[in-house]
C-alpha cells in the first residue's frame, strides 16, 4: 500500500520556498538602492522599508550588512561574467579576446558604479573578518561569482600562451587576479574623472580624464603585460 508524505513535508517545502522568495526580494531591493543612490548611503532600515518589512526580519535571513552586500555583489558578478564571456567569444585571436574582455570589464564598471563600490568594500576587509561575518554558503556563492569572472580572463591568458601569442612572466591566475584588482581601482579613476599631476616641483595641478581614456589605458596595459604579439 502506498504511503503519503506527511503533511508537514509540504509545509516545510512551502516555508522554504517563501524564505527563498523573501531573501531574493531583499537582495533585489538592495540592488535597486545601490543602483539609485550608491553603496555607502544604503542602510538596512532602507532595505527593509523597500521590501515592506522591519529590519529584524532582514537579520533573520542574513547575518549582517556584509553578508547582504556580498550576495548583492553576486548578482553584479553574474552579469559581468556574461559580458566577459560574450567578449571572449567575439574573436578567436588571443590579443583581440583580451582587448574585448578588459573592455567589457571597464564598460560594465562604468555603467554600474555600485558594483565597483560593493566589490571594493569587501576587498578591503581582512579575510578572517569576512569569514566571521559571512556564513559559509553566501561566502561560497561570492567566491564562485568572482572566480567565474577570473576564469574567463585566466583561460584567455593561458590560451594565448599555448598559441604562442602571449608571453607571461607570471601565472595566468595570478595575473587575472591582479588585473581584476587594479581594474577596480582604475574604475574609480574613471568615475572621478580627475587626473592629478605636478605642473612644477611641489606644485600640483588637476586635469581631467575620461572613462574612454581609462578604458584605453587598461586595455593597453593588459596587452603590454602579456607581451602580445
Amino acid at each position: 500500500m502506498a504511503t503519503r508524505a506527511p503533511a508537514t513535508d509540504g509545509r516545510r517545502k512551502a516555508a522554504a520556498a517563501r524564505r527563498r522568495a523573501r531573501e531574493a526580494g531583499i537582495i533585489a531591493a538592495t540592488r535597486q538602492l545601490f543602483d539609485s543612490k550608491g553603496v555607502r548611503d544604503v542602510q538596512i532600515e532602507e532595505v527593509a522599508s523597500a521590501v515592506g518589512i522591519n529590519r529584524a526580519i532582514v537579520y533573520r535571513h542574513f547575518t549582517g550588512k556584509e553578508e547582504l552586500f556580498a550576495l548583492t555583489l553576486v548578482g553584479y558578478l553574474e552579469e559581468l561574467h556574461d559580458a566577459m564571456v560574450d567578449a571572449a567569444q567575439s574573436s578567436a585571436v588571443p590579443a583581440e579576446q583580451l582587448r574585448a574582455i578588459v573592455g567589457a570589464f571597464v564598460d560594465y564598471g562604468v555603467a554600474h558604479p555600485a558594483f565597483v563600490d560593493c566589490a571594493q568594500a569587501l576587498m578591503v576587509r581582512p579575510g578572517d573578518e569576512l569569514l566571521d561575518e559571512i556564513a559559509e554558503g553566501p561566502l561560497f556563492r561570492l567566491g564562485r561569482g568572482i572566480t567565474s569572472c577570473l576564469t574567463v580572463l585566466s583561460e584567455t591568458l593561458a590560451g594565448g600562451v599555448e598559441k604562442g601569442a602571449f608571453t607571461l612572466s607570471d601565472d595566468p591566475v595570478l595575473l587575472a587576479n591582479a588585473l581584476y584588482a587594479s581594474g577596480l581601482g582604475a574604475l574609480q579613476l574613471a568615475r572621478l574623472g580627475i587626473l592629478v599631476s605636478e605642473v612644477a616641483p611641489g606644485i600640483p595641478t588637476v586635469g581631467q580624464i575620461s572613462a574612454a581614456q581609462v578604458r584605453d589605458y587598461m586595455v593597453t596595459s593588459a596587452l603590454a603585460l602579456v607581451a602580445a604579439r
